[in-house]
């Protein structure tokens, strides 16, 4: 009877395994590297119980067998050679063993730029969308573009993403927030500005917003001054062949990346 029981646990434990590997299989995300820390246990062996971090050469040093390789492998496929090491060594006969991950930090993605902090972050099965990576650097800042550039590397071609993540949310589209993967890059540039300066409250340099107007970019200036007309505002304008223009800019024209707002002064 009681060995009737051991073999329905080892077969038990054995489609476990099992579906853990096709599982691993399917993520690639799944792969262990250098700087993991992981728990290995061995079913009814709790002093082989060891809880370590995978080495810069991808090992760890294991009770019995010694050094062993797991980096590149899933959690799965790094129990079964840990099972096979103790087998073969006349250690165990049947080893049923199981490895899970407590932390990691081999997978990586860098986010670089206008955030509050930017940085390497591990990615797990919880963080891995392009907003959640976002969130725990702190966010965009408020010099930061609206617009996202995602470096990818998928099917051996390297890939620039243009993100516009407040517009995916507007939309409801949330289809090009995108799972990132271990050595992406994420890069907030600094939002393109304007200038204003003359007989405004607040002169100084802005972010531009998609379709603004002079008359909003003067209300984000805090204003036109008493001494300030909304008829006399000039507007200078860096044009294809590096030249500068400047001319008259009314209070419904639309304002540029790099423009500068010149409010005069009224006549009388």
């Amino acid at each position: 009877m009681t060995h009737l029981r051991s073999r329905w646990f080892a077969a038990l434990a054995g489609v476990a395994l099992l579906a853990l590997a096709i599982r691993g299989q399917a993520d690639p995300r799944e792969t262990l590297g250098a700087g993991d820390s992981i728990r290995v246990t061995v079913f009814q062996n709790p002093d082989l119980t060891t809880e370590t971090r995978i080495t810069e050469r991808g090992t760890i040093m294991f009770p019995l067998i010694g050094e062993v390789a797991l980096a590149g492998q899933t959690p799965t496929a790094g129990a079964v050679h840990i099972a096979a090491a103790l087998r073969q060594g006349n250690y165990i006969k049947n080893p049923q063993v199981s490895l899970s991950v407590l932390q990691v930090r081999s997978r990586q993605v860098s986010v670089l730029g206008q955030v509050g902090r930017p940085g390497r972050y591990a990615l797990d099965d919880v963080n891995s969308k392009l907003t959640d990576i976002l969130a725990l650097a702190g966010g965009i800042s408020p010099a930061g573009d609206d617009v996202v550039t995602v470096t990818v590397e998928r099917g051996g071609q390297v890939k620039k993403l243009e993100i516009d993540v407040p517009k995916m949310y507007r939309s409801g589209d949330l289809s090009k927030n995108i799972e990132v993967e271990s050595g992406d890059t994420i890069f907030v540039q600094r939002a393109p500005v304007f200038y204003i300066y003359g007989e405004v409250i607040h002169a100084g340099a802005y972010p531009v917003k998609a379709g603004m107007t002079v008359m909003q970019a003067i209300s984000i200036g805090g204003g036109i001054t008493p001494r300030g007309s909304e008829r006399r505002i000039k507007l200078r304008r860096l044009q294809a062949d590096g030249k500068t223009r400047e001319y008259d800019a009314s209070l419904v024209d639309v304002v540029k990346a790099d423009d500068v707002i010149f409010v005069k002064e009224a006549l009388f």
